[in-house]
């Protein structure tokens, strides 16, 4: 039953808030869409109103996106990506691919990223990957709003984050310590003794990878000298690659690191593990592409 007192959204102020934003402002957009300027000021004013959230803020003389207007400006450009791929669909164009959202927490190493999605693009059905690489406390606010599929973590959901979610487990794999060539010579003798004051590259905050290195420094006495802390795996990568410290990734994925990363093996870590979450809304994974995603990292931890 239509419910009155929900407004429907009026896709014509949507467009010229996407045109605006687009378009980088209210005078070439006004030019894009062959309107006056107050007529694509007004457009703004009238869905702001209807929305109940203010889309767009002043910085100078720009118009910049607030938090609401870009997550507001994202489903826009979904809804016009769709309506032109169904003017092509009906023409017979092309086959509608599945979209597939997923959130990648910054801790998640990017090999391991890859290889758990990879089987999602070999599905009979094709699949469009839309990647959002973020705090797993953002990520797991977009499940709320359906803006993603599911979230991939190191930690179950963060229970800060006031939204219904399950965290299923993919699997855990130990942790190994790479370096340098120069680095790994020098550390590599009397392992894991020799980390005593080694120069080390850490994950920040409270991401389950740093919680289990802490717990193992505590566990064995060892104090490493951190150069730098991350919120990004890649950065991390990036220094380590470049001999600024020590790192720790994925046992599982210790012949990729070398080979792509041009490191070498330290040691490896015994006694604790590294584990990888799939975050969803829905107590079952139903989605055939999530379920692909699930099983292949189960195979990848097994």
């Amino acid at each position: 039953m239509y419910r009155r007192d929900v407004p429907a959204l009026n896709h014509h102020h949507l467009l010229h808030f996407w045109t605006v934003v687009r378009e980088g402002g209210v005078t070439r957009a006004s030019e894009k869409l062959n309107v006056s300027q107050p007529t694509v000021s007004g457009q703004l004013r009238e869905l702001q109103e209807a929305l109940g959230e203010k889309l767009l803020a002043r910085s100078g003389r720009t118009l910049v996106l607030t938090d609401i207007g870009r997550t507001v400006f994202r489903y826009a450009d979904q809804i016009f990506a769709l309506g032109r791929e169904l003017q092509q669909a009906v023409k017979g164009r092309i086959a509608q691919p599945t979209r597939l959202g997923v959130g990648v927490a910054m801790v998640v190493p990017k090999l391991v990223a890859y290889q758990i999605l990879e089987p999602a693009l070999g599905l009979p059905e094709p699949i469009q990957l839309d990647c959002v690489h973020e705090r797993p406390e953002r990520l797991v606010a977009e499940l709320a709003v359906f803006a993603l599929d599911v979230v991939l973590a190191d930690t179950p959901a963060p229970p800060a984050v006031k939204v219904r979610a399950y965290s299923h487990l993919l699997g855990e794999c130990g942790i190994s310590i790479f370096g340098s060539e120069r680095l790994a010579a020098k550390y590599r003798r009397r392992f894991p003794a020799s980390l005593e004051r080694a120069p080390f590259l850490l994950p920040s905050g409270d991401s389950g990878l740093r919680l289990s290195l802490e717990e193992w420094f505590r566990r064995h006495g060892v104090h490493p000298r951190v150069v730098g802390t991350f919120e990004d795996s890649a950065l991390i990568d990036a220094f380590g690659q470049a001999g600024a410290g020590l790192f720790a990734m994925p046992t599982a994925i210790e012949a990729e690191v070398r080979r792509q990363y041009r490191v070498r093996l330290v040691g490896r870590l015994t006694g604790i593990q590294q584990r990888f979450y799939a975050i969803t809304v829905d107590r079952k994974i139903r989605n055939p592409a999530v379920i692909a995603v699930s099983e292949r990292a189960r195979q990848l931890f097994g």
